[in-house]
């Protein structure tokens, strides 16, 4: 055993680290063997392979010297062509002999020793082990042609004069410049496009077969015409142009042999080279190209980046993207995967698209289109994901992977995402801006609910318009509407404003009421010159700055406005606006003796609870004139801001019975303890002080805790607000949040019933016939890749049974596009929706953004598409400010002193403001709001056709009951399954002549038993009843009868089937003299009041709150 250790020494110390210091010194006594690896690589032959083949650099400089030395043996038989004399004669043996002086002769030997030893050594470095494989190769052909003749004459003197074709090295020179091309890609390591090659090689073939052919001719044409080379290019040029003039023509027999294999020749070859170009052609018109580097060092260009390009999606970016005057002259590279769409491609054929859009076919995930897009040095990148994707978390997924491609290959792009779910926007948290498809959508459905058409008003503002849709209209609702769609968002500093510069010192509400009441502007938030944050209305203790940032409403911004001066003003209103209304009084005049008689609102006593807050005078006290607003002050007065604590609940409990009090108690303030996803905005809200049991969340099962199994029982006191989806996503927190904000009243807070299948009598179960809104949001499932616009197929069908069966049921939703609109509350003959329909194309015939905006489901904001929120981040490429501004009003992000959007709704009492500018001064001099808009409904005017229809079922009634107690006991389920019969959704032309209720009426009289004279009379005029009823009231019988077999009441249904034909729409920022009409309902931009609680004090706290109690309960009204 010690024996055969000693066999083995150890590895001696010096062997790790000594050996790597000294090299092969270490070795010299040593028995070990070195090994030494790429062995072949030091032999001669590698070496020289090395130098002319593999290294790149060295192999594009020896293709470079070949390809000069083929072009000067070509210009050296040029020279010895035009130095030759011609000869007399025509003996053959000037076709074989020249005459080549001596140095001329020494020239073509010399290069033609190089290029043969040169072609021989390249032979012999890519020799490959079959010899005949490189001599019979057609370049090495043609270079033992043109350059042996002249190494044997070297050695044969007699020969110096032999004819030699070296006018063929123009096709070596051909191979020689393709495979420096080849070369040249690889050394610089970039890839020209395949069309730049076919392009090189067809030129390069012509002018090859254009050379060729004129030498050949030239020379054979010695024992002839003698032609010179001037004469043969113009031969060649008319021949291969198919001219054929006739002029010059080759005589001899070999010229005409040597025109016609040319002629073939080129017949076989061009036209593969043509179709290999046109193919290329085919194949870059799919893909797009490039963007050349020199466009995009000179020029300005975005990128938009999407999965599938659809024609409504390309639009819509066109449209709103070069709707802002300075973005003219930018151009849009579209990075789209697919092949380019029929419709598409025939958009951007349109010369005002043409010169401005470049479409290229690649992936965002590869260096090389995000190069060909050039993407380093553009001012931004659109990333849209695809929401008719079956799976939107998939789509998210694919977007996610766009992003980081994007940002790691051009880190200091600017990046505008668009992402579906809320769960994958922490993934994108590094993107400049984010928009959330459905954060937006829930909480925009969320606030239709409370601020009715909320989806409306942030959808008119962050499009472009310029106010011209339906001013040729005849309806003047219409008018109205479309001007004050208008109004977008716009911003200016302070100190470089007409609008606000006067108000520098003076406080926000100032600052806003007076340049709305002067210039007809609506400032809404500012932000600091040190601080990122906006500040919605941040109440009138905040002090303008003359570096402050203001954002204001209003149809244009300042900088495109013209200012008139008082005079002229004057001249131009004094016919038209003078007198307005009843009052008889300018409206100017009214507007300026506001404060003439001020009647001091800003108490803070307590104020009786009967009433509203604003009354008019009591009429026996005659002393007391027309009732007037309180100035708005420069400068707040602390001691008469309304505040309180909002952390406590006296202010809302005081005058409460005690079973409220004990019910309020159970609700407290706070932020929600967890978070449904990562990256969601922490709102402070209404929360439960103990958690709930999961069985308890079931509102049709009854538990252990409660015996409940349908909304009636438990009593609410406010009405509902049901949800319809399909499933509990994630997105639903933004849906809840905004309903239990923390400045919203308990006694105002609606119950919430998530109803995750639709069957009727789940509906009924639930509460549908006295609930609030009904939101339906169940279209995930339909998402189709066949046909696009059938996604909504699910969800217009839904709403459309609810609308037929519950007509007076406030139903909102939200569509994947924008043309599906036209399906909400179809009514196939409704005469008034054909003429909405008609006006809908003729603004899109005038260039309307806007074209479906007098639809009136969605300008009652009882539908909107969350595509038309793509404007949204298009728009912030321009105003950076936008997606901050909409996401504070839909609730989704709170800053520490900056408002909130809420509404009021204008009763009778507070009819006697009468015009828009003294209820924006009134606000702001009480409470601190400002007003954005007003929500309006008008009743709609019917059409004769309708007005008798709802006549004729106004007249028509039908007791069931009555029938139940005359039929036997014996029929009620033979009674119950005929009427399910009956109720057919089918209308024939004769409505009231309808087959199946006459057959079910004939058989009733046949099988029914024999009455009295008495109940003989009933039954026959329940049947004339029968013949006589409308759909609606079989419908109707339908929801009772269910609602009945379920055990629940039928009270209140006929009430909420009652169908008022009304309209409703929004005005933005109207005019001040606009006139308040009754239940007009106002848009207020109202202040944090988190932001007036006092830091000390806490006795005055108290009473402040036991002041302002009141105004808490009645701050909905005036």
């Amino acid at each position: 055993m010690v024996d055969l250790e000693s066999e083995v020494p150890p590895l001696p110390p010096r062997y790790r680290f000594r050996d790597l210091l000294l090299g092969d010194q270490g070795w010299q006594h040593d028995d070990r063997v070195q090994v030494e690896f790429y062995m072949n690589e030091n032999t001669f032959k590698e070496r020289l392979k090395l130098f002319f083949i593999k290294n790149q650099r060295s192999s594009l400089r020896i293709r470079l010297f070949n390809f000069s030395l083929k072009l000067l043996s070509c210009l050296l038989y040029i020279i010895r062509v035009l130095l030759e004399n011609p000869s007399q004669g025509n003996e053959w043996s000037h076709i074989f002999w020249v005459n080549r002086s001596l140095p001329l002769w020494g020239l073509q030997v010399s290069v033609a020793l190089i290029s043969l030893f040169e072609t021989i050594l390249l032979g012999y470095l890519s020799y490959k082990g079959n010899i005949w494989e490189q001599i019979l190769r057609i370049p090495f052909i043609l270079e033992i042609i043109n350059a042996v003749p002249f190494i044997i004459s070297i050695f044969w003197p007699s020969l110096r004069n032999l004819f030699v074709p070296v006018f063929l090295n123009c096709w070596l020179a051909k191979h020689a410049l393709e495979n420096m091309i080849n070369d040249l890609h690889r050394a610089i390591q970039r890839t020209q496009s395949a069309m730049f090659n076919q392009v090189l090689i067809l030129i390069s073939t012509l002018l090859c077969l254009i050379f060729t052919c004129i030498c050949g001719i030239q020379h054979l044409e010695r024992i002839g015409k003698k032609l010179n080379l001037f004469d043969s290019l113009y031969f060649c040029i008319v021949t291969f142009s198919t001219v054929g003039f006739g002029d010059v023509t080759p005589e001899t027999w070999s010229s005409k042999l040597f025109v016609v294999a040319m002629i073939c020749v080129a017949l076989v070859v061009l036209p593969i080279q043509f179709e290999q170009l046109a193919y290329l052609w085919m194949e870059r018109q799919k893909s797009g190209g490039n963007y050349s580097r020199h466009r995009a060092q000179t020029e300005k260009h975005v990128v938009l980046c999407v999965s599938s390009l659809k024609i409504d999606l390309l639009m819509d970016f066109l449209n709103e993207f070069y709707a802002h005057p300075r973005l003219q002259d930018y151009y849009v590279v579209i990075l789209c995967p697919t092949e380019m769409d029929v419709q598409v491609r025939r958009v951007l054929q349109i010369p005002m698209w043409s010169q401005r859009v470049i479409y290229l076919q690649g992936s965002a995930l590869k260096d090389q289109d995000l190069l060909r897009a050039k993407m380093d040095d553009a001012e931004a990148c659109f990333i849209l994901s695809s929401r008719c994707e079956v799976d939107r978390t998939s789509s998210d997924h694919q977007t996610i992977l766009r992003a980081w491609a994007v940002k790691d290959f051009a880190p200091n792009c600017p990046l505008y995402v668009q992402i579906l779910k809320p769960e994958n926007k922490f993934h994108i948290k590094f993107a400049d801006h984010v928009v959330c498809e459905e954060e937006f959508k829930y909480a925009m459905l969320a606030l239709n609910c409370i601020c009715p058409a909320t989806s409306t008003l942030i959808t008119l503002l962050v499009h472009t318009s310029r106010g011209q849709e339906g001013q040729q209209s005849p309806e003047q609702w219409q008018k109205m509407y479309g001007r004050c769609s208008g109004n977008e968002v716009y911003h200016i500093v302070l100190e470089e404003s007409t609008f606000f510069a006067e108000y520098e010192g003076k406080s926000f509400t100032y600052a806003s009421f007076h340049a709305h009441k002067k210039f007809g502007v609506c400032l809404i938030g500012v932000r600091r010159e040190d601080n990122k944050n906006i500040l919605l209305n941040p109440g009138p203790r905040y002090i303008m700055n003359a570096t402050d940032i203001c954002f204001y409403i209003n149809i244009t911004k300042e900088e495109n406005s013209a200012f008139k001066n008082q005079d002229q003003q004057r001249k131009s209103n004094v016919s038209r606006s003078f007198y307005h209304g009843p009052s008889r009084l300018p409206v100017h005049s009214i507007i300026a003796s506001m404060g003439t008689v001020a009647i001091d609102l800003q108490d803070t006593s307590c104020r009786s609870a009967s009433g509203p807050t604003l009354t008019l005078p009591v009429e026996g006290s005659k002393e007391v004139r027309r009732p007037s607003i309180a100035p708005v002050l420069e400068v707040a007065d602390t001691s008469s801001i309304q505040t309180c604590d909002l952390l406590s609940d006296q202010s809302e409990d005081e005058n409460t019975p005690d079973e409220e009090i004990s019910s309020n108690l159970e609700y407290a303030k706070g932020y929600p303890p967890y978070s449904p996803y990562i990256g969601s905005s922490p709102t402070f809200c209404h929360l439960l002080q103990e958690k709930v049991p999961f069985c308890c969340l079931r509102l049709d099962k009854s538990c252990q805790h409660n015996y409940y199994e349908d909304a009636k029982a438990y009593g609410f006191k406010n009405k509902l607000i049901i949800v319809a989806a399909e499933t509990a996503g994630n997105g639903l927190y933004n849906f809840i949040v905004p309903l239990r904000a923390y400045y919203r009243p308990k006694k105002e807070l609606n119950p919430i019933v998530l109803l995750l299948d639709n069957p009727l009598d789940d509906l009924l179960r639930c509460g549908v016939t006295f609930a609030a809104n009904m939101v339906v949001v169940d279209k995930e499932s339909t998402m189709s890749a066949e046909e696009d616009y059938m996604a909504d197929a699910k969800t217009i069908v839904n709403v459309q049974t609810l609308f037929r069966l519950f007509s007076s049921l406030s139903i909102i939703t939200e569509l994947t596009h924008p043309a599906n609109m036209r399906f909400m509350q179809f009514r196939a003959k409704d005469c008034y929706s054909l003429a909405l329909s008609k006006l809908e194309k003729k603004e899109r015939e005038r260039g309307s953004n806007l074209a479906f905006m007098f639809r009136l489901p969605f300008a009652a904001g009882r539908v909107f598409s969350i595509s038309m929120l793509d404007t949204l981040l298009y728009q912030s490429f321009v105003k950076d400010y936008m997606i901050s501004i909409t996401r504070l009003l839909l609730g989704l992000d709170t800053i520490p002193g900056s408002g909130f959007l809420c509404s009021m709704k204008i009763t009778e009492d507070d009819l006697w403001i009468r015009t828009y500018a003294r209820l924006y001064q009134k606000l702001c001099s009480s409470t601190g709001d400002v007003p954005i808009g007003i929500y309006r409904t008008e009743s709609q005017k019917l059409t004769t056709s309708e007005s008798r229809e709802i006549a004729s079922q106004s007249q028509i009634s039908i007791s069931v009951e009555e029938w139940e107690d005359t039929k036997d006991s014996r029929e009620p389920g033979h009674h119950r399954g005929n009427h399910r019969n009956s109720t057919s959704s089918d209308q024939s032309d004769h409505p009231l002549l309808r087959r199946k209720s006459m057959q079910w009426a004939r058989r009733l009289s046949r099988k029914g038993p024999k009455h009295s004279g008495k109940t003989a009379e009933k039954i026959t005029q329940q049947r004339l009843n029968l013949y006589r009823r409308s759909e609606r009231q079989e419908l109707a019988e339908l929801v009772k009868n269910r609602m009945k077999h379920l055990g629940l009441s039928t009270v209140g249904y006929d009430e909420m089937n009652d169908h008022q034909s009304t309209l409703s729409y929004i005005l933005i920022n109207p005019s001040p003299d606009t006139r308040l009409e009754l239940n007009d309902v106002v848009y207020l931009i109202r202040p944090d009041p988190l932001s007036y609680l006092p830091n000390s004090e806490p006795s005055r706290k108290n009473s402040i709150c036991n002041a302002t109690g009141q105004d808490a309960r009645e701050e909905t009204q005036l």
